[in-house]
């Protein structure tokens, strides 16, 4: 199986284990099918969405991710519609806002990098935002 693939397999199981969280106190959310870029989860009971990254390495290099443009475009952060945004540290799982992951990354003083990341062909513009940071914006998912 390659990288992407593999990534893609292990991110669809975070969005499923998120979902059965929220499925406790929501029973109607639903995990949005297919290439949905918006979001990947909706509850409809109370009108939210919600966009689910995992970086279950983030603690041993130290940053998380946050893809803002790739082929050219906006994706991630600038893409996304989700009202919420549920991270996956490898042991917890934190809810937080778009606006709180930009305001973590003005805070930081931090600009973007392009690079090419695994399992991706081409490059991608995003922020390396330091992992024990961002991760204090956010409050655990239960």
């Amino acid at each position: 199986m390659s990288e992407f693939h593999q990534a893609l397999e292990e991110g669809n199981e975070i969005e499923q284990q998120v979902l059965n969280i929220l499925r406790v106190k929501y029973p109607c959310a639903v995990k949005i099918p297919g290439k949905f870029k918006d979001y990947d989860i909706y509850v409809p009971e109370i009108d939210k969405s919600i966009e689910v990254k995992s970086c279950p390495s983030c603690h041993d290099y130290g940053n998380i991710v946050i893809e803002i443009e790739m082929f050219g475009k906006p994706s991630g952060l600038l893409h996304s519609k989700a009202d919420y945004w549920v991270i996956y540290d490898g042991n917890i799982f934190r809810i937080m806002t778009k606006n709180d992951i930009l305001h973590c990354i003005f805070m930081s003083k931090l600009t973007y990098r392009e690079f090419v990341g695994a399992g991706d062909t081409d490059s991608k513009k995003a922020f390396l935002v330091p992992a024990d940071k961002l991760l204090k914006y956010g409050k655990e998912l239960l």
